[in-house]
């Protein structure tokens, strides 16, 4: 699989990397409902096979255990893939969420996520989110000082905008930003891609299937059985009227063309995302091996002109 260099870092990703969100399993209020942890090890596995070379997780995912998911993973491999996690979210006894980047909070976090991972040296370390926002300078500073110190060897964000990266600039050069990008979410267009590119920092995007919208199993029954327990039923309005609908009937566009390209809408949908030169890697989430299989798929596909047009002109139509 192809493999580009992620920013100024010694790291060269694959064009798709495996995200461990759903790894987090049930109990918290971004799950994804119940994961069989053999399962996930099992998808590990799969992926490494198939030639990607990294995998995305956080600390926040089911409280630390995607880490020690990860964990299983990595001792049944023979070569490490690279690694990336995050800091930034704490959480309490209760299942609170707290956003926390103190200096002190990013290093036990640093040191909870090595031995989570029973690893040495985190391969990518990145700050999750920019919150609260005061504390951005002081958590990017730990971040430095635990890269000087050998704990990681390349830092970088995630969900951050030009002003905050300006800001973590001044102290570190930043290797990467990991923001949302789909065909449903085209924010970084226009300003933080440029920006990346001019600064040399990578892009690993997140979430190219939309959490699962931009896929052959997207129907309105699909949605009705989506477990109570999963995050996207409870806090996506991506998955909610009037936006449901305007989804649907752009997964039937989609599957128009798959059929054409004899694919899948989920490769559509991961091959429109790696279309931009400007953009490292993608990291898409898969439950089980079938879907690493047929993800993966994505990164062979040239999408045409015309079907670039086609989806444009729809997405232009409905604001999306």
């Amino acid at each position: 699989m192809q493999k580009k260099q992620l920013g100024n870092t010694d790291l060269h990703l694959t064009a798709i990397g495996l995200g461990t969100w759903s790894f987090g399993g049930p109990g918290w209020k971004y799950s994804w409902g119940e994961q069989d942890e053999q399962q996930s090890v099992e998808t590990m596995l799969r992926a490494v096979q198939l030639g990607v070379n990294w995998f995305d997780t956080a600390p926040v995912y089911g409280f630390g255990n995607a880490e020690k998911v990860v964990a299983q993973a990595l001792k049944k491999m023979p070569t490490k893939p690279i690694v990336a996690t995050k800091c930034g979210r704490a959480w309490q006894p209760d299942g609170t969420i707290v956003p926390k980047l103190t200096a002190n909070s990013i290093r036990q976090e640093a040191e909870d996520s090595l031995r989570r991972l029973e690893l040495d040296v985190i391969d990518l370390y990145q700050m999750h989110w920019p919150q609260p926002d005061e504390e951005i300078e002081s958590g990017w500073e730990m971040m430095a000082t635990l890269k000087e110190e050998g704990k990681v060897r390349c830092i970088g964000v995630s969900n951050f905008n030009i002003q905050q990266l300006e800001r973590a600039q001044k102290i570190h050069p930043v290797a990467s930003l990991q923001p949302p990008y789909s065909m449903l979410n085209r924010d970084i267009e226009n300003e933080l891609e440029p920006y990346c590119k001019q600064n040399n920092i990578g892009l690993i995007t997140y979430s190219p299937m939309q959490k699962g919208i931009l896929t052959d199993k997207f129907t309105r029954y699909f949605v009705s059985q989506i477990p109570k327990d999963d995050h996207r039923i409870q806090l996506d309005g991506n998955f909610k009227e009037p936006k449901l609908s305007q989804n649907l009937e752009l997964v039937d566009l989609l599957r128009a063309i798959a059929q054409k390209r004899n694919c899948t809408v989920a490769q559509i949908a991961v091959a429109w995302t790696l279309r931009s030169a400007e953009i490292t890697a993608a990291i898409v989430g898969a439950r089980h091996p079938a879907q690493i299989e047929d993800t993966v798929k994505a990164v062979n596909i040239q999408l045409k002109q015309s079907d670039l047009a086609v989806i444009e002109m729809f997405l232009a139509k409905n604001r999306m």
